[in-house]
């Protein structure tokens, strides 16, 4: 039999490990890192041993992280990453120096050579971008302070690790292997390097987008996508030729596509490469664990990894404490940026090479570096279950105005986003005191641009509704986006307040069922409203007079709300609450096709407007009753 080329067997081997222990992982509450990773220790040569070629594999891997940067790189204007170089420059400069003298003092006393204990300080005080954004990204983290504190910083790693490579030469040169470059030859480089970037910036502004309109003029998807892939392997290739950081290029490249008509769609074309190539790199990190080095010199690997966790833990919560991220925001700020970075694979590896330290060193280092990079996930999830439930628990340090003075408004809105605000300004328009309470601190700084008085503060905590004056005031508006928030100060208030008339806001029909069991009777789906202004306007279009498209869609509003009521009691029978909602919805239709066949027989207007069928045609309101589910998901 003849034998499966390398790649399809290679390619067969990660998806597998992927699909199977990704969703295991994410059933048990453990995230898709940490699948990816136990994917690549089980096919690994430490495991099963299927794969063995771990570092070509990590090298073609590192492309995800590249990938990443760019779209991150998309979302920031240039004047926008122009704002954050304070942050950029200033804290991250003070995470890699601090952190890298605390390592660098540490190894001292520990008696290890200076250039050992330099280089090691160094590559260990970076981070993992890719786990780092991943885990902003999946906890909606990324706009916070402590989000961008950490983007700032690892964008800082990504510029320091230039640096730290063209020390590496200079050390082995030191340390007498002949190998290091004269100052000539040290100058041309970083004029190299400043040309390439150079390039770069005046490149991007003066020929992407002209290049890409002419490629988007061909109206052939596929060619746009794989120019996006050029694009970004392009300069990939580049940074490479003079030494640079991949990633690094590939950010300033979305930086300066940011602001183009081409962003969205590059970002749909990539993102799906971008996805996959990232689960390959934590598969690939999963696979370089060398435990051999481990089992070697367990205790010795365990004073490291904790050592330089530790150390770096320190730095970095003194700095969070510093640049006052929130004390909350803290914890993962710290353990995102405490663990080891895949940058310092190549740097560790790069030292080896230019004799710096033995290569059994650089095992033993990169092996803390992957470890650190496997627990963190596991660690996440143990500060989520555990240290960030109890700090929800307790009062929150004064962010914004906070609510701690008894309220005697008469009524209560809680949530001033999108659909919180209209109420309360109409409110306002007719002098009717409110008291207004958010938990999202950048809708506070909104709110009080435009002169609108709004406390922090959690209205699913019982204390926080007492001290809004819930006790003796009149109606409570719930606002919120989140469903599960809505229902949680529905049950409060009905439990507690029962005087309170509760309106509510419902995202869709299965939100305002469970409204309704909580007896909550005063609810509107947030965007039943707007729809049928949406429908009046077609149906003029279509030529019916203004006064009759307001009658069908008032007629429509009032059978709508009649059919939920008669759905709500068997919602959680989905046979018959279909059964219900065809029979209501046929109903409807036929009743409107009747009227529509004897207002065309008395010669009026009614249902002559062009492209309306005939009842039961594919266009006629039947007809398309007939064709329609219920999504209980929707309005």
């Amino acid at each position: 039999m003849e034998h499966a080329p390398t790649w399809l067997t290679y390619g067969f081997l990660y998806l597998t490990a992927a699909v199977l222990a990704v969703p295991i992982a994410k059933a048990l509450g453990l995230g898709a890192i940490i699948g990816y990773l136990a994917a690549g220790i089980a096919i690994g040569p430490w495991g099963l041993g299927l794969v063995s070629n771990v570092q070509d594999i990590l090298h073609f891997a590192e492309f995800g992280v590249v990938l990443m940067l760019f779209l991150v790189g998309l979302e920031l204007q240039p004047s926008r990453l122009w704002a954050l170089r304070r942050p950029i420059f200033g804290t991250g400069t003070a995470q890699v120096l601090g952190c890298a003298a605390v390592l660098f003092a540490l190894g001292a006393l520990a008696g290890l050579p200076w250039r050992v204990s330099l280089v090691g300080a160094l590559g260990l005080a970076l981070s993992s971008t890719a786990i780092a954004l991943q885990s902003l990204a999946e906890r909606n983290l990324m706009r916070t302070q402590s989000g961008q504190a950490g983007f700032s910083i690892l964008l800082f790693q990504d510029v320091a690790a230039i640096p730290i490579l063209a020390l590496l030469p200079v050390l082995g040169a030191a340390a007498g292997d002949g190998a290091g470059h004269t100052p000539g030859e040290m100058a041309l480089e970083v004029l190299k390097i400043v040309g390439v970037i150079a390039a770069i910036i005046l490149g991007g502004r003066l020929l992407l987008r002209p290049v890409l309109r002419w490629i988007a003029k061909s109206n052939t998807p596929e060619i746009f996508t794989a120019a996006a892939l050029l694009l970004v392997v392009g300069i990939a290739y580049l940074m490479v030729m003079v030494g640079l950081s991949m990633a690094l290029g590939a950010f300033l490249a979305g930086v300066l596509l940011a602001d183009s008509e081409y962003r969205r769609e590059l970002e749909a074309d990539i993102e799906p490469f971008k996805g996959l190539l990232l689960g390959l790199f934590f598969i690939a990190v999963g696979m370089s664990i060398d435990f051999g080095v481990i089992l070697r010199s367990p205790g010795l690997m365990a004073a490291i990894l904790v050592g330089f966790l530790a150390a770096k833990a320190i730095v970095i919560y003194t700095l969070a404490k510093l640049v006052n991220i929130p004390y909350q925001e803290r914890p993962v700020f710290t353990l995102l940026l405490a663990q080891g970075g895949e940058f310092a694979f190549v740097v560790f590896q790069a030292a080896a090479g230019a004799s710096v330290f033995p290569a059994e060193t650089a095992s033993l280092l990169i092996g803390a570096v992957a470890l650190s990079m496997l627990i963190s996930p596991l660690l996440l999830v143990l500060l989520d279950r555990v240290l960030l439930r109890r700090y929800a628990q307790l009062k929150s340090e004064p962010r914004a105005e906070e609510i701690s003075e008894p309220q005697e408004a008469p009524i209560i809105i809680a949530g001033f986003g999108r659909y919180g605000q209209i109420v309360s300004r109409v409110l306002l328009a007719q002098g009717l005191r409110t008291t207004v309470l958010d938990h999202s601190v950048e809708m506070l700084e909104v709110a009080r641009t435009f002169g609108y008085r709004v406390f922090y503060g959690d209205a699913t905590r019982l204390d926080l509704l007492r001290i809004a004056g819930a006790e003796h005031a009149r109606i409570l508006v719930i606002a919120v986006d989140d469903a599960e928030q809505s229902l949680k100060i529905a049950k409060l208030a009905r439990e507690h307040f029962p005087q309170l008339q509760v309106v509510a806001r419902a995202r869709d029909v299965t939100h305002w069922n469970k409204l309704r069991d909580l007896g909550v009777t005063l609810v509107q789906r947030e965007l039943f409203e707007s729809s049928l202004q949406s429908a009046h306007t077609v149906l003029e279009l279509m030529g019916l007079a203004p006064a009759e498209a307001t009658a069908i869609t008032r007629r429509f509003r009032t059978h709508n709300i009649a059919l939920a009521d008669r759905m709500y009691p068997h919602y959680k029978d989905r046979a018959k609450f279909i059964a219900v909602a065809r029979e209501g919805r046929n109903q409807f239709a036929e009743q409107m096709a009747k009227e529509r066949q004897e207002s065309a027989a008395l010669g009026a207007t009614g249902g002559a407007y062009p492209g309306y069928g005939e009842p039961g045609s594919p266009q006629s309101a039947d007809g398309a009753a007939s064709a329609q589910d219920v999504d209980k998901s929707r309005p």
